[in-house]
């Protein structure tokens, strides 16, 4: 099943309403690029999707193993470099943690199914970009 977003870009900042037709968020840019730093970045969201993909991992492999395990925690960062020709290099990193009564190889296991989470499969994945349609204004 396709998943779909919709935007709503406001003359303020660079602000958007951003909605999956369920749930709405506000985006928008930091001061520093113009913007009233009201909601996340772009580049924020992404890794905010990342990370709750991660901790969302470890919930349910710990739960379909039966370990009882309490707050889970994430912290991701990234940082983007030019190469010499021109692409962009991406590195994220994150550290997470894992409350609760398991062992190391347990919580070993469980960093390993994080780092392999879906949306992390994704992004490594092989993207394509069709180029955007032209929609009509609403009025």
């Amino acid at each position: 099943m396709a998943t779909e977003i919709k935007i709503k870009n406001i003359p303020t900042g660079y602000q958007s309403v951003i909605s999956n037709g369920k749930h709405a968020v506000i985006g928008d840019e930091p001061i520093s690029a113009k913007g009233t730093d009201l909601g996340f970045s772009p580049v924020e969201f992404l890794l905010a999707g990342i990370s709750m993909c991660k901790v969302a991992t470890i919930r349910n492999v710990a739960r379909r193993k039966g370990w009882e395990i309490g707050n889970v925690d994430a912290n991701l960062s990234q940082v983007v470099s030019r190469q010499d020709n021109g692409t962009l290099k991406t590195r994220v990193e994150s550290s997470i943690s894992i409350e609760g009564n398991i062992s190391e190889e347990q919580r070993a296991l469980l960093i390993k199914e994080a780092d392999n989470c879906y949306v992390t499969r994704m992004v490594r994945g092989d993207w394509e970009f069709v180029d955007s349609n032209v929609l009509e204004p609403i009025v």
